[in-house]
């Protein structure tokens, strides 16, 4: 009969970083995922989950011997059983993009056979006061807050170190319904919204939805700027939430795209269209984009914000649907963009972008083990990874977002004939 190491104190010394935020330890013949430790540490342990199989998490609550990147975090909620928001704060900036490096390269090699010196680029800003959009719960109490690492329990918060200054002013210091949530965004102008989503309530037989949204502060439709262009956003709809992300992410597709002039390309999981945009561009009148998104109210955004570029088609559904359908079956893509969710593309969609026989694929992927999987799925298909660049989009967390450049094997001796450095 096994027994559970749940709140067991333990010393260990600290190996490897890992995907997720933490940091490999091994105790007694088990392996111990370890918050809030730096690799190289000796640290006391308390164990936080163990459910008996072969490994157990826990949280650094004693450094013995202190990593020299190790800094004293800057938020008091970023300790142990507290916010799990960041998993990186007690670590210093140049050492969190060096540990994000070796995540990425390590999936790289682990999940896609392939050694690749990785470098995580930091964007303008530093380590804090940078997100412009953040969601918060309501505990019972009817405090906003953010949870704890792993758990619905959440945590009251008087103010956030990586948010942008003022954002959350009308949020914060007042009681809200149990059970809602808050979206507070900061656009392009300076403007601060806020949006109150109702507790979720369930009808008989059904799932979960979510409580009516109600505007609280600001016109509720952020103005944000990528890409050479002005774009109205819902303040609770989906935007990079790192302010130089978008133009840095639109401006790197671009340059790896490289669409010709009557070219026809897919955007794929596409939002409201910030990469069709681009590609749009590049194609002229002459050429086409479509745009492939399951979310209607981004389409409809996007059919807005787009509505100067009629060579820019829209497609609403999964985008596994819509590829199997006749929609996109008429020219085939010469190039194709995809920023699939953490999960990442898969396999039918991999099998369907690789069967069309692109000279070019751009994934942007906001997950390292997602993509390494997907950049193995489409070697499977003919295709290997010609360029790679990671940005540091979510300082002081474990996240970070990662451009790749996918090419036909045989086409890599041809890759100079594009702009892509």
């Amino acid at each position: 009969m096994s027994t559970t190491w749940e709140q067991r104190l333990i010393e260990v010394e600290v190996g490897a970083v890992a995907h997720g935020g933490h940091c490999v330890a091994r105790h007694e013949g088990r392996v111990v995922f370890v918050r809030h430790a730096l690799p190289g540490e000796r640290v006391v342990v308390r164990i936080t989950e163990d459910t008996g199989g072969s490994f157990c998490r826990g949280d650094a609550v004693e450094v013995v011997e202190a990593s020299p990147d190790r800094v004293e975090p800057p938020c008091p909620f970023a300790r142990p059983g507290l916010c799990g928001g960041c998993d990186w704060q007690h670590a210093s900036w140049p050492a969190q993009r060096a540990l994000k490096a070796a995540v990425v390269a390590e999936q790289l090699r682990r999940l896609a056979g392939l050694d690749r010196e990785v470098v995580v680029e930091a964007l303008p800003g530093g380590p804090e006061d940078w997100r412009t959009r953040v969601r918060l719960a309501v505990g019972p109490g009817g405090r906003p807050g953010f949870r704890a690492h792993r758990s619905h329990r959440v945590i009251p918060v008087d103010h956030c170190v990586i948010t942008v200054p003022g954002a959350l002013d009308g949020a914060l210091g007042r009681t809200w319904p149990p059970g809602s949530e808050l979206v507070a965004t900061h656009d392009a102008d300076g403007h601060d919204h806020l949006i109150e989503i109702g507790p979720p309530t369930t009808p008989r037989g059904r799932r979960p939805v979510p409580g009516p949204a109600r505007r609280r502060r600001g016109s509720g439709i952020a103005t944000e700027r990528a890409a050479g262009r002005t774009w109205r956003v819902r303040a609770d709809g989906f935007w990079q939430v790192h302010p130089a992300a978008a133009d840095t992410f639109a401006r790197v597709v671009g340059e790896w795209a490289a669409a010709r002039p009557g070219e026809h390309a897919w955007d794929l999981y596409g939002g409201m269209g910030l990469f069709a945009s681009v590609l749009a561009g590049q194609v002229g009148a002459t050429g086409s984009v479509a745009v492939v998104e399951s979310s209607a109210r981004a389409v409809a955004d996007g059919r807005t914000d787009l509505a100067d570029l009629p060579q820019v088609s829209w497609h609403v559904g999964r985008t596994e649907a819509v590829l199997e359908g006749p929609d996109l079956t008429d020219q085939p893509p010469d190039v194709v963009v995809l920023d699939p969710p953490r999960k990442g593309a898969g396999k039918a969609v991999v099998t369907a972008i690789a069967d069309r026989r692109p000279s070019r694929v751009v994934y942007v992927a906001c997950d390292p083990a997602a993509l390494a999987r997907d950049i193995a799925a489409f070697a499977a298909h003919g295709y290997e990874l010609a360029r790679l660049r990671a940005f540091d989009a979510f300082p002081m967390t474990h996240h970070v977002e990662c451009v790749a450049l996918l090419v036909p094997t045989a086409s890599t001796d041809r890759l100079s004939e594009w702009s892509v450095d």
